[in-house]
């Protein structure tokens, strides 16, 4: 008994080849693999503020600690080398654009010119003057003493919700007013001794003091997303009778110097500020400070 053929057609070697790639098991690679990861993760992220702020704060005591800790190393390494990259040349700093002084062209025979050590002076590096110590010296105009020292609102002096907020927004004032004068008095008498980010702002405002200054930095609350009592039996580690108040902010770099490099920084960078104002001993004092670049604009 003869079988018939399933097509009187004769297969050929393109059908035979497209035959195989349609059998072929389909490659899952690394790029798709990442991307559906991403999409699983998106999903599950919270959608709004507070639901963010809840599902940040709602972990065992000892990962949260662990979190603040790596979120302060990783900002502060950024930190150091970005400044170090600057001050070396490695790379302009953010926002910097090369400004091209115009020249004349010079005499055949220049007239000789003093040297800074014959007459006394101090020279000079970029229209900035070398100061004794090594370090160029500041621009009158944008002295330390232009900056007035920022005041506590007496509404910031009350034990209600918004003397909690009111007070957060004065540890900022102080941190922008410590970076343009080198004085940390004021965000120390606000701030709990012995938190990480209180001492790493600290340290940093007197390291870039005891070679440089800053000027024309600035942060300004651009949206406030939360101010609430934290639940301490949720939250064990937080201490009792604390609001947690988390703004979304614009910063400002503004003009530093490095030694005899001079940074300058344009435009702003948004970000976003998790405040712990506990009332202790009658006032309103910052236990614990987190910051987070996934402020939205």
């Amino acid at each position: 008994m003869m079988v018939p053929p399933l097509s009187e057609r004769p297969v050929t070697e393109e059908d035979e080849e497209q035959f195989r790639r349609e059998t072929a098991p389909r490659k899952y690679t690394l790029r798709r693999r990442w991307a559906d990861y991403r999409a699983e993760v998106k999903a599950r992220r919270p959608k709004g503020a507070r639901a963010r702020a809840r599902a940040w704060l709602h972990v065992e005591p000892l990962y949260w600690g662990m979190r603040v800790v790596y979120v302060v190393l990783f900002a502060g390494a950024v930190l150091s080398v970005y400044v170090n990259g600057v001050a070396n040349g490695w790379w302009p700093a953010w926002g910097e654009r090369p400004t091209v002084a115009a020249t004349t062209t010079p005499p055949v025979n220049p007239t000789p010119t003093p040297s800074p050590s014959a007459t006394g002076e101090a020279a000079m590096s970029g229209g900035y003057q070398i100061g004794p110590d090594g370090v160029l010296v500041r621009p009158a105009e944008h002295a330390a003493s232009t900056y007035t020292k920022p005041e506590l609102p007496e509404e910031a002096k009350e034990h209600t919700e918004r003397g909690a907020e009111l007070a957060a927004e004065y540890v900022i004032d102080t941190i922008t007013y410590a970076w343009n004068t080198g004085d940390t008095r004021p965000f120390e008498d606000i701030t709990e001794p012995g938190k990480e980010v209180r001492e790493t702002y600290i340290h940093n405002v007197n390291e870039l003091y005891s070679h440089g200054w800053m000027y024309d930095s600035s942060s300004t609350v651009t949206r406030i997303l939360h101010v609430a009592p934290v639940d301490t039996e949720e939250h064990p580690k937080v201490e009792p009778d604390t609001i947690l108040v988390i703004f979304d902010i614009e910063s400002s770099n503004g003009t530093a110097c490095v030694d005899q490099k001079i940074i300058v920084s344009e435009g702003t960078y948004p970000s976003r500020i998790f405040l712990h104002m506990t009332w202790k001993n009658g006032r309103w004092i910052d236990t614990g400070t987190g910051v987070t670049d996934d402020a939205q604009s």
